[in-house]
């Protein structure tokens, strides 16, 4: 028997009707990155947080599950490996509508469990030099 692989997302409203799953949008495309450790993706959180984006939650949930969402909605996902060399800073920009609203009261709907968040978009053309500076600009933060 095959164990699960746990992974770790981020949450807005959590364990609410208005739930949104945080994403990353790269082009055209949203990818949900699903991290090994619960410290990565707290880290990340945070980084979120201190650019005023609304506040995730940490939640341990099954890959499996995850991808199989991902495929319904078309979308990429990654799996963020525990202290990989992966530098990952969440981008300067957000969407300014999302598929979801912090603190909206919505009635119940027959609609996927996962509502889809495209919480931000990539920066595109952003050379190493300038993410590696925006990376330790966000980490001095913590």
């Amino acid at each position: 028997m095959i164990t699960p692989m746990r992974v770790f997302v981020l949450i807005f409203n959590a364990r609410t009707e208005n739930e949104g799953i945080h994403t990353v949008r790269i082009g055209d495309r949203n990818k949900i990155l699903m991290f090994e450790s619960e410290d990565d993706a707290t880290r990340f959180a945070l980084m979120l947080e201190a650019q005023d984006f609304p506040v995730p939650t940490v939640e341990a949930l099954d890959a499996e599950e995850i991808k199989e969402f991902c495929d319904s909605a078309d979308y990429d996902w990654e799996i963020v490996p525990e202290n990989s060399n992966l530098v990952i800073t969440p981008p300067e920009l957000n969407v300014e509508e999302t598929d979801w609203q912090p603190d909206a009261q919505q009635e119940d709907t027959d609609e996927e469990s996962f509502r889809p968040n495209p919480a931000d978009q990539a920066e595109p053309g952003l050379s190493d030099t300038e993410l590696e500076k925006m990376r330790r600009k966000l980490e001095g933060l913590l």
